[in-house]
């Protein structure tokens, strides 16, 4: 009866499993939309973006005019009233009886109002262009921080292949040291090879396995690094495709320094920055003009068995002007010269650094290229050596040293040739992204603002 329960248990645990450990083909453009639609820090720079329109809306609202509506009703206790001013008649009529004082008990009083702001110093409109020029800028840092999170997840992406198919070498070279092995316990138990031989091919077993050990640890690492970060579900297993470097080395890129300046997202949004920094300059002058306003209302009071007031409505133009204020505004608005001063500055230094960045992303990229030659030809190299060495050591012409360091470069090589072409693919994105081009260069579903 037990077993009979506990069997749809373990078919659920099973698979559970299953679906913990659910692989995932993932291509780079897949990686690459889902970093910049998926992960939190896209989510957050789009809800700045949003955040940012909100406050522009509320700026725009100043230049419109305000409505304002307040009623009061006060139940009061009798209280003493002596009228200074003079009634039309001070004596009472016939049937009525004089009294030192109304009964009052109780008070109404209604409002209504609306201003019109029509002159402020050029503030309000300044203040809109300030805002405006602030959402600009705000939907520029967005689009580089995606831009930013694009190139993370490449090089997550060239990462995790990196360590895969560094996997794929050490297990096809632990698998023909493991039949170097078992050849020499074969050769050692005929007396036909020294058990100090024998020792060194088990000893090389042995740091391979821990090399592999090493490499499958890194790459779970990197692949639960890259699933949280694109917000897939937890357990899956991806896998790279290996077309994005196969062509390493075709890519042609056409970048310059000048393409880079003007199509940069961190540049731009700091133009927009210097806008808004101006606006807040004329925003400060803004308080050496007066401010002229259109006011009405309306107002209804009714106190019981004393005074009732209807339909008195008023309108006029209204003007102030703060005197003091002349004096005092100078600093501020050097203040805001300064920071607009500021803004500019950064301009510059993000500008020599683009430069910078565009120039040493291009040398990288020509230096890697250069460098899977030498690991191709060091391949072909390796390989051509061991064979030799192996053809020595079977004439006994060599020992079991030289035979396991060929065996070794030859690994070595074959793994620095995979990198050199995992190399290539990051650079030549590492361009691009230098460039402002990164996102540009996929097939995203998501509208870039």
């Amino acid at each position: 009866m037990k077993i009979k329960h506990l069997l749809p248990c373990s078919l659920l645990f099973f698979a559970v499993a299953l679906q913990a450990q659910e692989k995932k083909q993932l291509s780079l453009d897949e990686a690459i939309n889902l970093a910049v639609t998926k992960s939190t820090e896209a989510t957050l720079a789009d809800t700045k973006v949003a955040t940012s329109k909100f406050d522009l809306e509320n700026t725009r609202n100043s230049q419109y005019p305000d409505f304002k509506v307040s009623g009061q009703y006060m139940r009061i206790t009798n209280p003493n009233l002596k009228l200074r001013m003079p009634l039309g008649n001070s004596e009472p009529t016939e049937g009525e009886t004089a009294s030192a004082s109304p009964e009052v008990n109780q008070i109404m009083f209604a409002q209504a109002s609306a201003s019109m702001p029509l002159f402020s110093g050029f503030k309000i409109k300044n203040s809109i262009n300030a805002s405006e020029n602030l959402y600009q800028a705000q939907t520029f840092n967005a689009a580089n921080t995606k831009e930013q999170l694009a190139m993370q997840a490449v090089v997550l992406y060239v990462n995790l292949y990196k360590a895969q198919e560094s996997i794929n070498l050490i297990k096809e070279n632990l698998k023909s040291a493991d039949q170097r092995v078992k050849d020499f316990t074969a050769m050692e138990q005929n007396g036909l090879l020294a058990r100090n031989d024998l020792l060194k091919s088990q000893l090389q077993v042995s740091n391979i396995q821990a090399t592999l050990d090493d490499a499958i640890a890194k790459e779970a690492n990197i692949n639960f690094q890259l699933v949280t970060f694109l917000k897939l579900p937890d357990g899956t297993k991806l896998t790279p495709n290996a077309a994005y470097f196969k062509n390493a080395g075709g890519l042609t890129p056409s970048i310059s320094e000048s393409e880079a300046i003007a199509q940069r997202n961190d540049l731009e949004a700091l133009r927009w920055q210097e806008k808004a920094s101006e606006a807040n300059i004329k925003i400060a002058k803004g308080d050496y003009y007066p401010s002229i306003a259109f006011s009405a209302g309306y107002v209804a009071l009714d106190i019981q068995n004393v005074v009732q007031v209807t339909n008195a409505m008023n309108f006029g133009v209204g003007l102030s002007y703060d005197l003091a204020g002349i004096f005092k505004n100078g600093k501020k608005v050097k203040a805001a010269q300064s920071r607009a001063e500021e803004t500019k500055q950064q301009l510059a230094i993000q500008t020599d650094r683009v430069k910078v960045e565009v120039h040493e992303s291009l040398e990288n990229y020509n230096l890697s290229i250069k460098q899977n030659k030498s690991y191709t030809d060091a391949v072909e190299q390796s390989g051509e050596n061991y064979r030799i060495v192996k053809d020595k050591y079977d004439n006994g012409l060599v020992d079991t040293n030289d035979l396991l360091e060929a065996d070794v470069e030859q690994l070595r090589a074959k793994i620095n040739e995979t990198f050199s072409k995992a190399e290539i693919t990051q650079r030549y994105y590492e361009l691009l992204n230098a460039s402002g081009k990164l996102t540009d260069s996929f097939n995203l579903t998501q509208n870039n603002k």
